[in-house]
């Protein structure tokens, strides 16, 4: 199995996991009188074997991303750490563009020449240029990580 397809279960299970809690909620009490929707039990039951499936598939997924390599220097969990860092330094630059423009304050205005004028602390043009800068570096970095999920083969 390509380690994209045990991403794809993963998900699923993950999926499968919310459904199974928000059926056994719904069917945990039920009106005297009346039979519940679904046996809770029996929903308990196949939640815990689907978890067990959902912990098997992480661990070997970690293991895998641990050991695969997408070049000479870094591996897939290299790779995974990197784009969660690109992504959270991008959100930050383009935060603070956003911030330097005025975008978060609702739309104020000067309407007199006597009211204080709103300066900008930051380049918003050089942050732009960077947030744009990083967003191609993750693009890049994205293409290299799906490239090698269709290409490692799921370690045990």
């Amino acid at each position: 199995m390509k380690l994209a397809e045990a991403l794809s279960l993963r998900a699923d299970s993950a999926r499968r996991i919310e459904q199974l809690r928000a059926r056994i909620a719904s069917s945990a009490r039920y009106q005297e009188g009346e039979e519940p929707a679904e046996d809770a039990s029996a929903l308990l039951a196949e939640a815990e074997e689907v978890i067990r499936e959902f912990e098997t598939l992480i661990r070997r997924i970690n293991r895998t991303n641990a050991a695969a390599r997408i070049d000479a220097e870094s591996t897939l969990t290299d790779a995974l750490a990197r784009r969660d860092a690109l992504r959270l330094q991008h959100s930050i630059i383009t935060d603070a563009a956003d911030a330097a423009t005025g975008r978060n304050h609702g739309g104020y205005a000067r309407q007199l020449r006597s009211e204080l004028k709103m300066l900008s602390a930051l380049s918003v043009a050089e942050l732009r240029a960077q947030a744009d800068s990083l967003a191609l570096q993750l693009r890049e970095l994205d293409v290299r990580i799906q490239r090698a999920n269709w290409e490692v083969n799921l370690l045990d």
